[in-house]
């Protein structure tokens, strides 16, 4: 077997995603999914449909970009699904200045 698996976006039957990884095919992975067998988030929320793949050769790599994705917010995946690579980086700006760049709230010492 190879050292690789794929990353993957489902969109699940309540409209939400579900990112994970598989050393699985696809198809295997997904038939898992609709037939409940691995429980967790998708199992209530049958049937999922595959919407987005990508193969990494390297096992770690498929996991460090698994768990990248999984903090990205709906809109930044959606843009990533639909293939709007321009958009990537603009939903990637903070929409508000990280705490520690905040000016001091008024009143307060600091």
């Amino acid at each position: 077997m190879t050292e690789g698996a794929y990353l993957y976006i489902v969109r699940c039957a309540d409209g939400s995603l579900y990112v994970g990884t598989t050393r699985a095919t696809l198809e295997v992975r997904i038939a898992q999914h609709n037939a409940g067998i691995l429980g967790g988030y998708t199992k209530p929320r049958r049937p999922v449909e595959l919407i987005f793949s990508q193969w990494f050769d390297r096992i770690t790599d498929t996991i460090e970009n698994e768990r990248r994705l999984k903090k990205w917010s709906r809109a930044k995946k959606e843009a990533l699904i639909r293939g709007y690579f321009a958009s990537l980086q603009q939903l990637a700006r903070r929409r508000s200045p990280h705490p520690s760049r905040r000016p001091p709230a008024a009143g307060s010492s600091g």
